[in-house]
């Protein structure tokens, strides 16, 4: 696969959120803040690149019968650096994203492109593959999380834009998740879908 595809598959035509729609747990959960959004996306994106590359390194060893089992624990080492670097150095942002960091382990956005791409291509592609997922998937989740919070609290990255204007508490509030995340979806799609009307 040439690079440019790989670049357009992960931040545009196979974007991980608003194409193939996966990871909605930590998408939904994490997005109440652009920097919680923000900060998701970059740790799924270490851990993609880096479970990539071992994959792809040790695909011809791992046995067949047990590549699950065997991908899973290379993921799971990559989520618990991830996980203690962020405790030590980064605990306020620890605390806000909790549980969903050590679940990066069973994103089936990770998982998924272990199976589907680094078992089956070099380590070169394989990297590149799980920097642009994990970027497609960080630029969603800011970009969730940035709406959520400027309609939810008129702050932009923890910044008040409004003065000190309350805004809708819905937004932050799971309900306005799912809400942003379909507009923002529909948007996105009919975007995408006009820009093919232009090519044909």
């Amino acid at each position: 696969m040439k690079t440019k595809d790989i670049i357009k598959n992960g931040l545009i035509k196979e974007n991980p959120t608003w194409v193939l729609i996966l990871g909605m747990c930590p998408t939904l959960a994490t997005t109440t803040s652009a920097i919680n959004g923000m900060s998701m996306g970059l740790a799924t994106t270490f851990v993609l690149m880096m479970s990539n590359i071992v994959i792809s390194l040790l695909k011809s060893v791992i046995p067949d019968k047990v590549r699950i089992p065997a991908f899973i624990v290379i993921i799971a080492t990559f989520v618990t650096m991830v996980e203690m670097v962020m405790k030590a150095y980064l605990p306020a942002l620890y605390d806000s994203l909790g549980l969903f960091i050590a679940l990066i382990v069973v994103n089936c956005i990770v998982l998924g492109r272990a199976e589907a791409f680094a078992s089956k291509n070099n380590v070169g592609q394989s990297f590149l593959d799980g920097l642009f997922m994990g970027l497609g998937f960080t630029w969603a989740l800011t970009l969730l999380g940035m709406v959520r919070e400027l309609l939810g609290t008129g702050c932009f990255f923890g910044h008040s834009l409004i003065g000190g204007a309350d805004g809708m508490l819905m937004m932050i509030l799971p309900p306005g998740g799912f809400l942003a995340l379909g507009l923002l979806m529909a948007l996105i799609n009919h975007i995408r879908n006009k820009s093919k009307v232009k090519k044909s």
